[in-house]
């Protein structure tokens, strides 16, 4: 490896939005993530179903229309 051109690597406390911390290695000094290994729902097995504003109404009335025709 060249000298001088790499980036210092830090090791730090990665904190997560559900509030699991864990350790870990990068060149950042802070790391704050909004979803980890603890919460997401691959790892959980929980799914969660957020449905913003009618998106999915919205679009089975756009689908419908379009099926009439």
């Amino acid at each position: 490896m060249k000298k001088g051109i790499h980036p210092e690597l830090n090791a730090l406390t990665a904190r997560c939005a559900c509030g699991n911390s864990f350790k870990t290695s990068s060149t950042l000094s802070d790391l704050d993530v909004s979803i980890c290994s603890n919460c997401h729902p691959f790892f959980t097995g929980a799914q969660k179903f957020v449905d913003t504003a009618g998106r999915i109404e919205k679009f089975e009335n756009k689908f419908k229309k379009n099926a009439k025709k």
